[in-house]
C-alpha cells in the first residue's frame, strides 16, 4: 500500500500522541491510506537516521527484528540514509538467536 503511494505528505511529530492527531488530520483530510502509511515510514526513518548520525554508519548494515519485514519501512530507511540495507531470511529472530548463542557460551566449560 505504501510502496505505491504517489503524494508525498509528512507526518512530523516525534511524539506518538502528537502523530496520532497528525494522522486523524490527514485521514479527515482525504489522503490516501498508502500515503499516510508511506508519510508514518519516512518519520520513521528520519528518527532512526538521527540516532545513527550521532554513531555513525559503517559500510555494511544490518536491519534485524520484526520491523525489518516492513518493505515499506527498509525502503524508507534505505533511501534517507542512502545505503542498501542487508535484511536477514528472519529477521525478527537474530536478536533471540545471538541470546542464545551467548547462553551457550556462557554455559560451556
Amino acid at each position: 500500500m505504501a510502496l505505491y503511494a504517489h503524494e508525498d505528505i509528512e507526518v512530523s511529530s516525534t511524539c506518538t500522541v502528537f502523530a496520532e492527531s497528525e494522522i486523524i488530520s490527514l485521514l479527515a483530510g482525504g489522503y490516501e491510506k498508502g500515503e499516510i502509511a508511506a508519510a508514518i515510514y519516512k518519520a520513521i526513518a528520519r528518527r532512526i537516521t538521527g540516532l545513527t548520525g550521532q554513531i555513525g554508519l559503517v559500510e555494511k548494515v544490518a536491519m534485524t527484528g520484526g520491523v525489518a519485514k516492513s518493505g515499506g519501512v527498509v525502503r524508507a530507511l534505505e533511501k534517507k540514509l542512502d545505503i542498501a540495507l542487508f535484511i536477514p531470511s528472519e529477521p525478527q529472530i537474530v536478536g533471540a538467536c545471538g541470546a542464545a548463542l551467548i547462553a551457550r557460551e556462557r554455559a560451556l566449560p
